[in-house]
């Protein structure tokens, strides 16, 4: 793995971070299969393939903010609040919690585990007031907190402010108590902040090692970390038997997808899992991330 990303030599950079945000969040939605998950060939009842295009136009400004240095719990709100002006709902909200920190991380010139560690170990009590009024902005699907946590219920959003400010709790703690959690479910992408986003980084070398067209290229990454580790929000809106059940499947489809070339057994996974409502939207923000990278390391489109 890399420890540094830097442009395609001896080209200009085309796109800026921001702007290869946004591209990786469309790239994303536009791999196709993705079992589970919206793409080019199935919508969910109430989330649509449109509503993740318009979702990633909407986040533009907060990415923007992200890449000329502005707080990441600011960057990140203002995102998400973007995000959320189309009809869908939720659709980009656990992307946008990776692709932020790695925006900024883009715009200093340190796109690398460390460099991005760096950039979530400075961040402050505010940012993690902002990310919980993220949570007003969108519905999303989380776990009940334990039972003698319920002041820091991310779904109290602002009202939790006060409790941030005297456990003197930064983001970057607030990532590290979702990503090992005493009761629940570990958080996913909150790992991905404690650990120097390791799997997304891993991801962006497998995606620029692969060839053929991106979306492809999109479907078998997806389906490979899927099959690597159960889904946080499968977990969370089923069970942790049925989000290791659907990593098994998951896993079994991928061994025939690389033995063959072809992605029909993904198709023929993805309506399964569209049908029994298993939706790995944890999966999908691992993706983004990992695309993000991609393109910031040369992945041409």
């Amino acid at each position: 793995m890399s420890d540094v990303t830097q442009p395609a030599a001896g080209t200009d950079r085309d796109r800026t971070p921001a702007e290869n945000a946004q591209l990786a969040l469309l790239l994303e939605v536009s791999g196709t299969p993705k079992p589970g998950n919206v793409d080019r060939h199935r919508d969910l009842d109430e989330l649509r393939f449109e509503h993740f295009m318009a979702g990633a136009v909407g986040a533009a400004e907060g990415l923007r903010r992200a890449e000329a240095g502005d707080p990441v719990g600011v960057a990140f709100e203002e995102a998400v609040a973007g995000m959320a002006t189309q009809q869908g709902g939720n659709t980009q909200f656990g992307c946008l919690l990776l692709l932020v920190p790695l925006v900024r991380a883009a715009a200093t010139d340190d796109l690398s585990p460390a460099g991005v560690s760096e950039i979530v170990a400075a961040t402050t009590v505010d940012d993690a007031v902002q990310f919980y009024r993220a949570f007003e902005h969108v519905d999303v699907a989380v776990g009940d907190p334990p039972p003698d946590a319920d002041a820091l219920d991310v779904r109290r959003g602002a009202a939790a402010a006060s409790t941030l400010r005297e456990r003197e709790l930064s983001l970057a703690a607030i990532m590290e108590l979702a990503a090992d959690p005493a009761e629940g479910v570990p958080d996913g992408n909150a790992r991905e902040w404690v650990t120097g986003f390791d799997r997304a980084f891993t991801a962006a070398d497998t995606v620029l090692a692969d060839e053929g067209p991106i979306g492809d290229r999109t479907a078998r990454l997806f389906l490979d970390l899927l099959a690597a580790q159960p889904d946080t929000l499968v977990a969370t809106t089923h069970d942790a038997a049925t989000a290791r059940e659907v990593s098994q499947r998951a896993a079994t489809v991928a061994e025939r997808v690389a033995a063959d070339g072809d992605l029909t057994a993904a198709e023929e996974l993805a309506a399964e899992f569209v049908d029994a409502g298993y939706n790995p939207g944890t999966t999908a923000d691992l993706t983004a991330a990992a695309l993000f990278i991609a393109l910031e390391r040369g992945l041409s489109v």
